[in-house]
């Protein structure tokens, strides 16, 4: 198999592995979003790393598969390649990409869909498919630009260039940099921290974060509302406000 999915203590990490540069072929994206769907139902799954190996996060699509492909095998396939990433996009519980090394084109709009990036020193970013006369389709076109702007996200498309860590840092497309030996440690412990705190508010902040970017400020406090009111019904909440008002702030615990 071409991805794994490893569970422990809460953390499932999702893990690339097809040497040596993790390029992202149809049966890869297939089994991404087979095992993020599991990811999504497994309830010993709290918290998701996404990670490629300690070289290389993903180099992007297996271009020699793209290159035989012409427009009608692409209009077939398409839509499955956005799925499988939608797939990830939409785990309802909190997703941290483990970034090492090249994570180009699809493994740059794979690591998109997390919801915080860590990055190695060594980490290369970019999306590069205007080099081959065309542009993202898995995402980019649309998770880049939502996250860093427009402008800044029509450069990097526009020329195809890669950024190292810390201007990806700078443009808002990594969250945190760290040395590479260090990337799945650290992305591991901010889902493990987050794997102990009550499930169903981090979902309720993950989907009204996610839709109101998707909508009108009025549909997304709509969401919110109804989230933030629907909390009021759940075990969570009545043991995180009993801890506050005994043990003080920071004390509940949820599992």
């Amino acid at each position: 198999m071409t991805v794994h999915l490893e569970v422990a203590d809460g953390v499932g990490t999702l893990r690339l592995d097809r040497p040596p540069m993790n390029a992202l072929d149809v049966a890869t994206q297939d089994r991404l979003k087979e095992l993020a769907e599991e990811a999504t139902r497994r309830e010993d799954v709290r918290a998701v790393v996404l990670y490629g190996g300690e070289k290389v996060f993903a180099a992007g699509a297996d271009i020699k598969e793209m290159q035989a492909m012409d427009h009608t095998a692409m209009v077939l396939r398409a839509r499955a390649l956005q799925d499988s990433f939608t797939a990830v996009a939409r785990i309802p519980k909190p997703v941290v990409a483990a970034v090492t090394g090249y994570a180009l084109g699809g493994g740059c709009e794979l690591a998109l869909c997390a919801d915080y990036r860590i990055a190695g020193e060594n980490a290369r970013l970019g999306q590069p498919e205007i080099l081959l006369g065309l542009i993202p389709g898995a995402g980019g076109t649309q998770r880049l630009s939502r996250l860093i702007g427009p402008s800044k996200a029509k450069d990097l498309i526009f020329t195809g260039r890669q950024v190292k860590a810390d201007e990806a840092l700078a443009l808002g497309l990594v969250d945190r940099v760290v040395p590479a030996a260090e990337v799945y440690e650290q992305a591991r412990a901010w889902a493990a921290k987050l794997a102990q705190g009550p499930a169903l508010a981090l979902r309720a902040a993950k989907e009204s974060i996610d839709t109101g970017l998707e909508t009108d400020i009025e549909t997304g406090l709509a969401v919110e509302r109804n989230w933030f009111a629907g909390l009021f019904a759940t075990e969570d909440r009545e043991r995180g406000m009993r801890s506050f008002v005994q043990e003080g702030p920071g004390k509940a615990k949820f599992l």
